[in-house]
């Protein structure tokens, strides 16, 4: 498998970590999302992805799945037997709701191309900080009422956490405050301990910037 990806793409980070978690090999291919305006705009790249976004899998075949929650999807069908949700209806779904307030709620509203149309729109950078802080903040304060106690949002490490992740790493980047969130916090310390989320930090790809 083929992993188009950017090393600070929320959306990629997830992808890495579900292929991690299931111990998948992939080739990543960088595109790189700032330079020359952008790879993502490319051709060669929209031929691959028509949205122009990261992440996308091409998979045995040649063909391409775009948007992460497909992906993931496909991975956890793909390989069953390192589920990343648990047994139980109501179990499965508390996974899927965290993972649809991050996924659907609060990453889009801090996507590049929405703070670009923001700042095109004659909002200066304090506006952008304001706009990013108060949508993550309130997603947050959701999540951090819908997980557990108990070691990662809802014991064994799962679908939740691989959402949870890389939105407190762009929560971190944005420079947004995690002290209200005690739970949302215990769950980043116990994952940079675990190998899986070590491998697909952003910090960790070849394509981030010396």
């Amino acid at each position: 498998m083929d992993l188009f990806t950017y090393y600070r793409s929320t959306s990629s980070y997830r992808v890495r970590i579900a292929l991690a978690l299931k111990g998948l090999a992939f080739d990543a291919l960088p595109v790189n999302l700032i330079r020359d305006g952008g790879e993502h705009h490319r051709p060669d790249y929209l031929a691959i992805n028509p949205q122009g976004r990261v992440p996308a899998l091409r998979v045995d075949g040649g063909e391409a799945i775009i948007q992460s929650m497909a992906i993931i999807e496909y991975l956890e069908e793909l390989s069953p037997e390192f589920p990343l949700l648990p047994e139980g209806l109501l179990a499965r779904a508390g996974h899927r709701q965290v993972a649809a307030l991050i996924g659907c709620d609060i990453h889009p509203l801090h996507n590049v191309a929405v703070l670009n149309r923001l700042r095109g729109m004659g909002h200066d950078e304090g506006d952008v900080t304001a706009w990013i802080g108060h949508w993550i903040g309130e997603g947050f304060a959701a999540v951090e009422a819908l997980i557990g106690d108990a070691e990662f949002c809802f014991g064994a490490v799962g679908l939740a956490d691989v959402y949870v992740l890389p939105q407190v790493y762009a929560a971190r980047r944005f420079n947004v405050d995690m002290t209200p969130y005690p739970r949302i916090c215990r769950v980043e310390a116990l994952a940079m301990q675990h190998p899986a989320f070590q491998a697909a930090h952003p910090d960790a790809q070849s394509d981030k910037p010396e």
